[in-house]
């Protein structure tokens, strides 16, 4: 599946005014530098945007068929690291060290890695203190040592593997003839969950989750929709109907982002946006956690299950086409330019709802107004 990525993966590239080395604090289950773990995707991008001499270049990785299977990765090729969001909440739920040495981690008063710094196992014991022992992946000559929130991995070279098959090895782990190996990736993780299983390489890596939201966070605050009415916000509490004023909207939300001047002074649609990425306005929005009811007359049934019954910002058209039936012909969406890198899209109506629908299936934005 990994070669599925790197085959399908589109790359957005930001360009700076310098490249170098840098140095970033380490705190092991909360953060590598700026990056803290749970922030949504859209302040990693914020803070990528205000320091571009230093991320110069950043490619982004997706799966280009199925974007909710595989993690949303940021990465940044200069300075050996990236982070991994979560696919369907873009929160960052793990950061990768991948190259040690283009990457100086400060710990405490001491570092771990850079240009000039060898990681050796003895290095990082010292610096991070004692721990269990490890675990040995056999089949990829790899020892991963762990500590709460934070795991250093090592390849052992294949004269050694006996030396830890039986288990002759101690932290911190030498070789016979004195050598000591030489840390290859780091992760660090959430451990509030307080479980004991840690994250390293391999199928490891897909332990790691996000850590909880803060109590009363309105990041993915489930936004139900009722269509020919209006839509209300499930933490908040505001109903917002169609016909509204914007000093009605602004009485509710609070001051907006920006204004777009129109001819009328009332809500006339709402526009909800999925923020996948293979899209001209990803991170141009936050991703919206709707939820729209189906009436009964679309499914044909008294009593519709709520969940079965409702399309989200994870429904696939696919499953809206058997919940609300054919479409017919959809009109292109071009984005306004001929030159779009990620292809023209397809708009499909039906009575009070509209579906921009992405080539891979899944839906862009959904538009919902009174016929």
């Amino acid at each position: 599946m990994a070669n599925a990525l790197d085959h399908r993966a589109r790359r957005s590239r930001w360009q700076g005014t310098s490249m170098g080395s840098i140095t970033l604090d380490l705190k092991p289950g909360l953060a590598l530098g700026p990056f803290t773990l749970g922030i949504p995707i859209c302040e990693a991008f914020a803070y990528i945007e205000q320091n571009p001499s230093i991320y110069d270049v950043v490619h982004v990785k997706y799966h280009d068929e199925e974007p909710l299977m595989l993690d949303l990765v940021v990465s940044f090729p200069d300075h050996g690291f990236h982070l991994r969001f979560e696919s369907s909440s873009q929160r960052l739920r793990l950061i990768e060290v991948f190259d040690v040495q283009r990457l100086q981690m400060r710990y405490a008063n001491s570092f771990i890695g850079g240009p000039n710094t060898l990681a050796t196992f003895v290095a990082v014991y010292a610096v991070c203190g004692p721990t269990f022992p490890g675990s040995y992946d056999v089949d990829r000559g790899m020892y991963t040592l762990f500590y709460p929130g934070l795991s250093f991995a090592f390849p052992i070279p294949p004269l050694y593997k006996d030396y830890l098959l039986d288990r002759k090895a101690e932290l911190p782990l030498e070789f016979p003839d004195g050598t000591t190996p030489v840390t290859s990736r780091v992760c660090i993780y959430d451990k509030s969950s307080g479980s004991n299983i840690g994250v390293g390489v391999g199928a490891l890596l897909k332990k790691a989750v996000p850590p909880p939201l803060p109590v009363g966070s309105l990041y993915m605050e489930v936004v139900h929709a009722k269509l020919d009415k209006e839509i209300w916000f499930t933490v908040g509490g505001q109903h917002i109907p169609f016909g509204a004023s914007p000093q009605d909207v602004w009485s509710e939300l609070g001051i907006p982002c920006g204004i777009h001047q129109k001819q009328t002074h009332k809500i006339k649609k709402f526009v909800l946006h999925t923020n996948f990425p293979g899209h001209a306005d990803f991170n141009s929005y936050i991703k919206c956690n709707f939820m729209i009811q189906c009436p009964p007359s679309f499914t044909e049934q008294e009593e519709a299950n709520t969940h079965e019954h409702c399309i989200t910002s994870n429904t696939k058209w696919s499953q809206v086409q058997e919940l609300l039936g054919d479409a017919g012909r959809a009109a292109i969406q071009t984005q306004g330019s001929t030159i779009n890198p990620f292809g023209s899209t397809f708009v499909y109506g039906y009575r009070n709802i509209a579906f921009e629908v992405m080539r891979n299936g899944h839906i862009a934005t959904v538009t919902l107004f009174q016929s």
